[in-house]
């Protein structure tokens, strides 16, 4: 999203500068937050700005992406502070399958599907389309005419865009060959726990069913043969399965290391088909914490130091941290941020509490 900016080049005789410029879309108190120091939007924002214009490109967009964004510029005038309003609105949808028409012939059933946005897609876009799991050959237009088996769930993409498929539907009833995900796409921090869950169905009888990660096919006996994942010796007395009720099963891993970051599938066999889904599981991405000095104030006998404990990703829910000032636990502070005087030689930390173990590591005053 781009927009242009003008100000007057000079006021009272002094030329105008712009010192800063950026995009926001939330305000902390009554600052606005620039989008490169979000945790939200981290390595997935870029600006390109020029003279009197400014380009935002956001990147592996998500559905909490969608929201109002507007341009700020500071010159160096005196209350020289502009915001362009209204912004633009971005709003972020998936793709969906919608069964247009459906007949039942004596010994034969037809449907015609069609691949669709609640966006407008541009008119040339090629799609893919799966049919339980595996992808159909050919089939690039946003319609689909097919005859169908009650078991088949049907599933489309954008090309390009295969990452981000629909969720595969049942043209006809509820009980199709199937695997939901919950999440396309998980964060989380190194040495916390993580449950990564879906909901399936099946037309038969399910003989067995496990998780799996594509990424560990290295220590399968068969490279194309996927392996229980609770069964990997690097997952050891770290992986649960729960089935709190039928049709939904969760992944948990505990202890999480950073080699963890992986994709993460869900697997069933019945006696006529087995759910090897070509469609992407979810992606898990385990990431060290960081202390980063956000501002740094010099007095004549110390140092006064606001520092932010952060990652590369922001997991959802509230967190508590525990600060640590020369290995010692600083009391009173549970939050992300830590403002106080700083000495020459004092190194400070920062973990998530209850994992104390994988603090950050530290930095020096």
């Amino acid at each position: 999203m781009s927009c242009t900016y003008t100000y007057p080049s000079r006021i009272n005789n002094h030329d105008t500068a712009v010192v800063k410029a950026f995009w926001f879309a939330k305000m902390n108190g009554n600052e606005h937050v620039d989008l490169k120091t979000d945790s939200e939007y981290s390595r997935r924002v870029l600006y390109d700005c020029g003279y009197k214009s400014c380009t935002l490109r956001i990147t592996d967009l998500r559905e909490s992406d969608s929201a109002e964004y507007k341009f700020r510029f500071i010159t160096d005038q005196e209350g020289g502070k502009y915001t362009g309003s209204p912004g633009v609105t971005l709003r972020i949808t998936d793709l969906h399958v919608s069964v247009n028409s459906l007949h039942r012939y004596t010994s034969e059933l037809w449907a015609q599907l069609e691949c669709h946005s609640s966006c407008r897609l541009p008119a040339r876009s090629s799609y893919i389309w799966y049919k339980s799991g595996q992808q159909v050959q050919s089939q690039t237009s946003s319609t689909y005419s097919v005859y169908f088996n009650y078991a088949d769930s049907y599933s489309c993409a954008v090309k390009g865009h295969e990452d981000f498929p629909s969720p595969p539907v049942c043209v006809d009833g509820q009980t199709c060959n199937r695997v939901i995900y919950t999440d396309r796409s998980i964060c989380a921090f190194k040495g916390s726990s993580v449950d990564i869950s879906c909901t399936y169905s099946s037309y038969e009888t399910i003989r067995s069913k496990f998780w799996f990660s594509p990424e560990r096919s290295h220590q399968w006996q068969s490279p194309s043969q996927p392996e229980d994942l609770s069964e990997d010796s690097q997952f050891a007395g770290r992986v649960q399965v729960l089935e709190r009720w039928r049709g939904r099963s969760t992944l948990r891993i505990t202890d999480l290391t950073e080699s963890d970051s992986a994709q993460y599938h869900f697997k069933y066999t019945t006696r006529n088909f087995e759910w090897r889904s070509s469609l992407p599981g979810t992606t898990l991405t385990v990431t060290a914490l960081q202390v980063q000095v956000t501002r740094i104030t010099v007095h004549q006998s110390d140092t006064e130091a606001e520092l932010k404990c952060h990652s590369s990703c922001s997991p959802a829910g509230r967190l508590s941290y525990v600060w640590f000032k020369n290995r010692q636990k600083v009391t009173g502070v549970e939050t992300s941020s830590f403002k106080g005087r700083v000495y020459p030689g004092d190194i400070i930390s920062c973990a998530l509490k209850g994992h104390e173990n994988y603090g950050s590591p530290p930095v020096c005053e």
